[in-house]
């Protein structure tokens, strides 16, 4: 009852975590790079909680699982990933704005973005803690809904993080070792493509 929860949430990690991508040869400003380390620094844990919160649902995607179990499982990954994005919309903000060109509105942009996406995930939360566990039928369309909502909430966060990783913030920001999470960026990916096989 919770793969097509587990699909959505994994679809949003996998595109959150595609921070490490490729870099260029291009040769960034020194200045560009030490933002990009000062935010790379305090986004490397953020993603290794939204990474183990994805997990997390992962392993609750079984059809004997019970509701309760799901929904403790689901409530305390929501509330993480919501902390998670909090944190990376501080981490942006307390930076600074970055010195490229439209520097301060790419800054304010991506903070607003991930703390919208902050809250978006508090309210999942909510939702999922108002679920009936006892009657697992309505469990199971709640949750469909809650599915349905996080598709869009996940995109939300992800394209937040993205306008940050385009164009020379982004060549400079792939090439600090802290911005790049192949072990996370694998699980997700793989755990998304068998859940929606699954699903």
């Amino acid at each position: 009852m919770n793969k097509k929860l587990a699909a959505a949430l994994s679809g949003g990690a996998v595109l959150v975590l595609t921070l490490a991508g490729c870099s260029d040869d291009s040769d960034s400003d020194d200045k560009v790079n030490d933002w990009a380390k000062k935010v790379c620094d305090q986004v490397q844990p953020q993603l290794q909680k939204i990474a183990a919160a994805n997990a997390a649902i992962q392993e609750q995607t079984a059809d004997n699982s019970q509701p309760a179990d799901v929904q403790k499982t689901d409530s305390a990954a929501f509330q993480q990933i919501s902390e998670a994005y909090k944190a990376l919309g501080s981490a942006v903000d307390s930076a600074g704005a970055p010195p490229v060109d439209d520097g301060e509105a790419t800054q304010q942009e991506a903070v607003k973005g991930l703390n919208d996406a902050s809250k978006a995930y508090a309210n999942l939360k909510t939702k999922v803690d108002a679920l009936d566990t006892e009657d697992q039928a309505q469990f199971a369309d709640g949750l469909k809904d809650i599915a349905d909502e996080l598709k869009n909430t996940s995109s939300n966060g992800a394209n937040a993080l993205n306008k940050l990783q385009s164009g020379e913030l982004g060549s400079a920001m792939a090439k600090q070792d802290s911005c790049k999470s192949p072990s996370a960026s694998a699980s997700p990916g793989s755990g998304a493509q068998a859940t929606a096989k699954a699903s």
